[in-house]
Order: C-alpha cells, then structure tokens, then sequence
C-alpha cells in the first residue's frame, strides 16, 4: 500500500483541501491586498500546497478493498499477543477467565459467565469503575443460577450508580432465559446472539475467550486501532464502514490464541492507542500502522486523525417538577415516609424507582409547576393538597441539570411535607388496588440503601442538605419568599444513567 492511497482516504476525510476551493478563495479576494505573511501562515500555506499535490494525483480505493495480508497478519499477531502477555493490566474477570484451557464444561461456563457479566459492565463505563462492581456481583451471584433466581429490584440496587440500567435488566432476562432453556450456556457467538441482550461484540468476547472460538470483536478500541493501522478515513458510524472493520478484525484474530489476541486489541486500544495521547513510541504494532507511518512524512497529517472525528447529535433539552412528597403523622415522634413510583417496563430507566414528577413542555414558573403537580398526585395517588391532606410545608429546593446521553433533563425539585387524614389513607389504598401504576412508601433508612438511579439520588442529596440548612416545617401560608443561596441548591450532574 503506498502513501500516495493514504492521502486519498485523508483527503476524503476533508482534511486535504481542494485546489479549485483554494483558487476560487483567492479569485474572490483578488482586489485586496494580501496581508504580510507569518510564519504560522507560511506553514499552513505549505501545508495545503503538499496536500493538494499528493492529492491531485491520487487514485480512489474503495474501503472494501482494504485488507491485511500473510505477513502483516502474522506479525501483528505474533506483536500484539508478546505486548499483551507482558503488559496486560490485573483485572478480577481476567483472573476467572484465564485458567487455562483443560478445565471441564463447569469451568468453562463460569469464565463464560464472568467475561459476560463484565463485558455488558464495562459498556460505556471506565474499568476502574467496574472493578468493585464486578467483585460485589459476583459475590452475590456466582453463576448464571444464582443470577436467574435474582429480582429485578436486587439487579437494579446492585446496579445503581452504573448507569445505562437496561444493560441489568438485559443480564438477568438473559440469565433466566438460558437457565429456562435447560441451564447449558451457549458455546458458539451465533447461539450466544440468540440470548437477550447479547450482541455481536458481546458474543464474540464470550465466545472467544471462554470457548477458544476464533471470532473477533469490535468496538470503540477496536475501531480505533484499526483504522489508525489502515489510516480509514472514512466515518466509523457508517454502517459500510463498521461492516469492513469487523472483516478487517477477523481477518486479524489468532486461531490459536483468539480470546487473548481480542483482549490484546482491546486493551491497546484502551492504554497505549488512546483517542487524544497515543503512546506510539510504545506501541507493539507502530511498525505496521499506516497512520503512524503518513504522520512522520507529511505534518499535515497527525495519528489522532484517526478515525474520522463525527459530530455529535445535540441533545434533546427536556424539563420537569420533582416533588419529593414525605408523609408526616401526628407527633413529633411519628417517623416520616418518602413516596416512591416505579417507571413503566419500557422507555428510559425502565422499572426503576423515583420521586413524583412530571414533564413539562418546558421553562416553567413556580405556580405552573405546582399546579402540574398537583395534578398528577390527584390523579395518581387520590393526594388532594387541597381536601385529603394537611400540607405542613412546601419548599423550594433548587434546580439539578441531568444528563443522559441523549437527553439533557432539568429538574425543579421540591419538598412538599403532608399529613394524610383517615380519608386521605383510604383514598390511596383504593387507588392502589385499581391503578396499573406502582408505587411504595419508605422511610429514610429504606431509602438510603434502596438502589437508586444516580439522577434519584443527587435529589435526595440536594434535600437532605436543603433539611440541614433551612427550617424543615414553615407552613405554607407564612412562608416568605427569600433569595437565600443556600437554600436554592444549584448543580449540574453529568453522569449518564
């Protein structure tokens, strides 16, 4: 492959300029006079002249057509896996899954089941993170068994914090799934796709490393590497090119070692070929990479251009009332409770517990807000602010910004404190028998151990500081307005759920 391929799939990737847009800018700035050069000018301009000459003559190569031959493959290999035995970082799953290959079909599963379970943790989530939730996992649920006899409601608060909850609930429908298929775990990455939850990276890392099949995997590690190995400029969310680099990737895959060589790639990727600071100096592969190799002989091209850099879709911008609603009794030694609702099955953070709240269409002042509400704890729960309840107190608590990956949610968060009367009670009960809604009462200690979504929990972190630092039970009606900063708690929470 010559440089001369390379600077046409850079030039696709609009980082070499045209020279018709280069000519067509000077005719448009003809009548005025150009300013004195700089050195920093003198060297872009020098830069965009050796761009456009390489590309002038360069011929177009198709994504398809790009490949790894007989000795490329074979030393890269040889490469990559003499890195990894000798650099590969300590991980709890590793330690399960790397005990050789004469274990019998008991041992073989539980690798499987572990290289699973971290895996599906590891998705969109830093290893360090991982690591303590992984070891907490297993100890509770050692096999795939264990898993399948599991609550959502256990998955969920062994979950919480991790975020992206519909990879726990995928786990224990897949666990149960095999289990109720007849217990055996499946051994090759088509069966294991037929599991829920399990997809082609997912199954090509269980069935490789803990069955020996040689099948590749692919993901944001992968993608990088390889790219940077061939120099593909093309976008790495276009399905054509996902779909070469997973040909590229097996073409890769060491029979003879396929579930170390796929963690070799992914942890290269991971360390020394990272997005913005790649250690190439280091890197067990740097004779082969094509990147490397463009960035030496030309400055206008860097290895961090590699892969193509896709903008991101901006977020949808949604917002909503939280009222954390804590039922008091009579007496100061009445213990309060917190009232909780589980999502619905499906959407965003499905089955899982939060505070009341409701959307709104957007901004929204205090009196639009408190009247949504309202609303929905009448027509939810029979809770009439107005007639079943005496309300004790109502507070403003402040603003929290959440952060999904594609939702950036504000919430108007509240306290509203009520004293329920022997109608109000009654009234509940009954339309907890005939709603399809679910929801519970729980007292502080529940609540605190309860398994809680991130975004949940920063609420009741902002409550209980607003509780510490203001009166707890003015009524509503005395009540003044005062712009006291602490007691409107502002913050801005970016972890994604």
């Amino acid at each position: 492959m010559t440089p001369l391929f390379h600077f046409k799939t850079h030039y696709l990737a609009g980082k070499l300029h045209s020279p018709l847009i280069i000519s067509n800018f000077a005719a448009r700035h003809h009548r005025s006079p150009p300013p004195p050069p700089t050195a920093a000018s003198t060297m872009k301009r020098c830069r965009k002249e050796e761009s456009t000459r390489i590309k002038s003559t360069a011929e177009p190569v198709d994504i398809e057509d790009i490949s790894f031959r007989g000795k490329e493959i074979q030393k890269i290999r040889e490469s990559l896996l003499e890195w990894y035995d000798e650099n590969r970082r300590d991980l709890p799953w590793r330690r399960i899954s790397n005990g050789g290959n004469d274990v019998g079909v008991e041992e073989r599963e539980k690798r499987a089941y572990a290289v699973w379970v971290s895996e599906v943790m590891l998705q969109q989530t830093r290893v360090q993170t991982v690591i303590d939730y992984f070891n907490r996992w297993m100890g509770k649920w050692p096999t795939i068994h264990h898993l399948a006899q599991a609550s959502i409601e256990e998955v969920n608060e062994m979950w919480a914090g991790l975020g992206y909850y519909r990879r726990a609930r995928f786990l224990l429908e897949g666990a149960q799934m095999v289990v109720e298929g007849g217990g055996e775990f499946p051994k090759t990455a088509s069966d294991l796709e037929m599991v829920r939850g399990i997809g082609k990276y997912t199954a090509g890392a269980i069935a490789s490393i803990a069955f020996d099949e040689a099948v590749p995997v692919v993901d944001g590690n992968v993608i990088r590497v390889i790219t940077r190995l061939k120099a593909i400029s093309a976008n790495p969310k276009n399905a054509a090119t996902v779909k070469n680099i997973w040909k590229l990737a097996r073409q890769l895959v060491d029979p003879l070692r396929p579930g170390d060589f796929n963690q070799a790639i992914m942890e290269l990727g991971a360390t020394a070929c990272s997005v913005t600071s790649p250690s190439c100096s280091t890197c067990p592969v740097s004779h082969q990479c094509q990147a490397l190799s463009l960035s030496r002989k030309h400055e206008s091209v860097q290895v961090t251009d590699y892969p193509m850099k896709v903008a991101k879709a901006k977020p949808r911008h949604d917002f909503s009332a939280v009222s954390v609603v804590e039922i008091v009794g009579e007496g100061s030694q009445s213990k309060s409770r917190y009232l909780l609702v589980k999502r619905p099955d499906e959407g965003l953070l499905a089955g899982l517990w939060e505070f009341p709240s409701v959307l709104l269409v957007g901004e929204a002042d205090l009196a639009s807000r408190r009247k949504a509400i309202d609303g929905f704890l009448k027509q939810s729960f029979g809770i009439d602010t107005k007639k079943s309840c005496k309300v004790v107190s109502r507070e403003e608590v402040g603003e929290c910004v959440h952060v999904f990956t594609h939702i950036r949610l504000k919430m108007y968060i509240e306290l509203l404190v009520l004293q329920l009367t022997e109608g109000g009670m009654n009234c509940l009960h009954k339309k907890q028998e005939s709603s399809t809604m679910k929801w519970k009462f729980v007292d502080d200690k529940a609540l605190s151990t309860l398994g809680l979504t991130s975004g949940v929990r920063k609420v009741c972190t902002m409550v209980e500081k607003f509780k510490q630092g203001g009166p707890n039970s003015v009524p509503v009606k005395t009540r003044k307005k005062k712009k006291d900063p602490n007691q409107a708690v502002k913050s801005e929470l970016l972890t994604k759920d």
